[in-house]
């Protein structure tokens, strides 16, 4: 089987490690040293490398920054190197590069394949790429939400689709209950409103205003306010251009002026330039007519009634009433009316709205209904089935008489949806408790694993269900630290004999403190500080032959020279080599 492989981490600065490169292969690979060398150091590097959140405590004391960097090895044309080139990352000789920078303040920098990135891409990827699995991760298992998680990726489509679809008809339900709440707990305040609207729309529609009326009025207002006023300007003005015929003594501008065209029309032909002028001169001529004739017509027509006057002004006087409450001219106060009314009509129809959503929503609580007991159905199907595979997987790992099982179960409300007849509680991601329960002797019930697991127990249970995943849903590195806490003897040789196993499908880092377990591994790294409390590029090493024997010694005996504890550490690896 072909898998991504992660062949080398550099950590810089983070915790105790100061510059230290951590080379890994394919199978099995053991991470050892004493206690407090910085060993877990290799599990919140990968984790950071692959979108873990960043934490500034663990940049070492005195550095700017943290900076962990890994190299995996890619098929070209899979899915994580697709990924990766579509956010502009380049491929390094079918290896793609990625890195990660934590600063003391607390600031997080993401590089792909030489392409800065948002670090939500490296969790993205992690899911394809890697498991990773610390003490954390055990209390996670404790935690109901977490154990339906486990049980849902499990069953795979079966659950996966049916759950899609519950979402989305879980979330329309939710907003359309916000609404119908908004209907109806505001459904006073609404009513206040329609009524304001509808006296406003009433008091427009009684004044019933036109676009630019109020100017027009103006207008007139001020025509009619001066109407002798304009009367005796039009007339003297008339006089002036066409004469008095009360006076014929009188000199008038109509008159001067075709006296001056007399006077050029007996010469014109004698200079063009006089002919010229003598037609501009007939050109006023013509327009001193006209104006004269319009100042005529502009007295006859002039409206001097005060009645029109009073007229004017009461209607003004109703136009501004309405502009004083609904706009600062007619075109506002139309304007608001127009929106008013549609306002109007939307709080008009709340009732037929509010008939609507129910509609919908009683549509939707029976659809919730229907994909809630499909996934109460899929859920206990592929329970069975984990439960059967995590308990033979147990009997490999020094628990041959315990028993795992899940308890689905949903808890009864009045106001929930109908599953198997009964009105329960629902959620997003379904109706249903999930629950795993273990038997670790025969004749003992079965207990939630959060209070009958100890911690060699709860271990073992998530090596297991980790082992069953991989079966159906594999990752290709796994990484496990001290995944044998609590754990001993022989449950300690066969975590590491079923850790090789799983390491011939995919590659297996394991952080250990347990020879048993370490003894498995087809490769094993030894962490060590200096002096000075550090470790450095140095400080992590491949142990082989004698070396390896040694530290096996240590961690048997805590004395690598003791011979009773080499013989112990040879026996180790030869069963371990003979078992594989």
């Amino acid at each position: 089987m072909v898998f991504h492989v992660l062949e080398e981490m550099r950590i810089r600065s983070l915790g105790v490690i100061d510059d230290a490169v951590v080379e890994l292969s394919p199978g099995f690979t053991a991470v050892t040293g004493e206690t407090g060398a910085g060993k877990t150091m290799v599990v919140t590097s990968l984790g950071l490398l692959f979108g873990g959140r960043a934490d500034p405590a663990l940049v070492r004391i005195g550095a700017a920054s943290a900076v962990v960097e890994g190299r995996v090895s890619v098929a070209p044309d899979d899915a994580v190197a697709r990924r990766a080139e579509e956010a502009g990352a380049e491929l390094d000789d079918g290896a793609l590069l990625i890195s990660r920078t934590v600063s003391a303040e607390g600031r997080s920098r993401a590089h792909l394949g030489g392409r800065n990135v948002p670090v939500g891409l490296l969790a993205e990827l992690a899911d394809d790429l890697v498991a990773v699995h610390g003490q954390t991760d055990q209390q996670g298992l404790l935690k109901p939400a977490r154990q339906r998680a486990a049980l849902d990726r499990y069953a795979g489509d079966a659950v996966a689709g049916p759950l899609a679809a519950y979402g989305k008809a879980y979330r329309r339900l939710r907003a359309l209950d916000a609404q119908l709440d908004e209907l109806t707990t505001r459904a006073r305040e609404r009513a206040q409103e329609a009524d304001l609207l509808r006296f406003g729309l009433a008091e427009i529609e009684a004044v019933a205003p036109r676009a630019g009326e109020d100017v027009e009025l103006a207008a007139e207002a001020e025509r009619l306010g001066h109407a002798e006023a304009l009367a005796s300007a039009a007339a003297l003005a008339h006089g002036a251009l066409a004469g008095d015929p009360e006076d014929p003594e009188a000199v008038d501008a109509t008159t001067l002026v075709a006296g001056a065209g007399r006077a050029l029309e007996s010469v014109r032909s004698h200079d063009a330039a006089l002919a010229a002028l003598a037609d501009r001169i007939g050109e006023i001529s013509i327009l001193l007519a006209d104006v004269a004739g319009e100042l005529a017509g502009y007295a006859d027509d002039l409206d001097a009634d005060p009645r029109r006057l009073a007229a004017v002004e009461e209607r003004r006087a109703a136009l501004t009433a309405l502009t004083r409450k609904y706009g600062e001219d007619v075109a506002a106060v139309l304007a608001w009316a127009e929106e008013g009314a549609a306002r109007l009509t939307e709080l008009d129809g709340d009732d037929d709205r509010i008939e609507e959503l129910t509609a919908e929503r009683d549509a939707l609580r029976a659809e919730l209904s229907q994909l809630a007991q499909v996934l109460t159905d899929a859920r206990t199907e592929a329970a069975a089935r984990f439960a059967d595979a995590v308990t033979a997987e147990l009997a490999s790992l020094a628990m041959p008489h315990a028993r795992v099982s899940f308890d689905i179960r949903q808890t009864e409300d009045p106001d929930g949806v109908e599953v198997g007849g009964r009105r329960v509680a629902y959620g997003p991601s379904g109706a249903d408790e999930v629950e795993l329960l273990l038997a670790p002797h025969p004749g003992t019930p079965p207990r939630p694993i959060a209070k009958g697991a100890s911690g060699g127990e709860l271990s073992r249970v998530m090596l297991a269900v980790e082992v069953v995943f991989a079966g159906t849903d594999p990752v290709p590195t796994y990484l496990f630290d001290e995944v044998d806490a609590g754990v001993g003897g022989k449950a300690a040789v066969e975590i590491g004999r079923r850790l090789a196993k799983l390491a011939r499908t995919a590659q297996v880092v394991v952080v250990t403190h347990l020879p048993q377990v370490a003894a498995f591994a087809d490769r094993q790294l030894l962490v060590e500080k200096t002096d000075d409390g550090s470790v450095t590029r140095s400080g992590v090493t491949v142990l082989e032959g004698e070396d390896r024997v040694r530290e096996l010694s240590r961690m048997l005996a805590g004395q690598e020279d003791s011979e009773t504890a080499r013989a112990h550490a040879e026996e180790l690896l030869a069963t371990a080599r003979a078992d594989l």
